[in-house]
């Protein structure tokens, strides 16, 4: 028995979606400087980044459970907020934040530390041994 033929009458499917897109050759050129960020926005993030975070291990009233305690972050609160959800999203954790200060459960000292140098704070130090 002779083997069928299974290659297509038909030329290869021309159905472009990017076709229409062609004649579009002669659209305006963007602009000529990148638009520079606002002043105070970038000023208030940069002196942010700066403030000098201290990272330390506590037990107290967690009945003999650690935590790993973010303390010393200058800024507005929103700010805090996403950066306690950072830390808890690269240590895989739970954790909150309250008065200030942000609270990961677990001994996940060494990793909030290289957590905050890769997202560009200068000035983290271990705290507490």
């Amino acid at each position: 028995m002779a083997r069928k033929d299974y290659t297509p009458k038909q030329p290869a499917a021309t159905d472009n979606p990017f076709a229409s897109l062609s004649g579009l050759s002669d659209l305006p050129a963007g602009p000529d400087e990148p638009v520079p960020p606002e002043e105070a926005g970038a000023e208030s993030a940069g002196a942010m980044k700066s403030a000098p975070l201290r990272v330390l291990i506590d037990r107290k009233q967690r009945r003999g459970k650690e935590a790993t305690i973010v303390t010393g972050f200058e800024g507005p609160e929103e700010d805090l907020q996403a950066l306690g959800k950072k830390l808890k999203v690269a240590c895989g954790v739970g954790g909150s934040v309250k008065n200030g200060e942000i609270i990961i459960q677990g001994n996940q000292r060494d990793r909030v530390v290289e957590e905050l140098l890769y997202l560009g704070y200068t000035d983290v130090k271990k705290s507490g041994g």
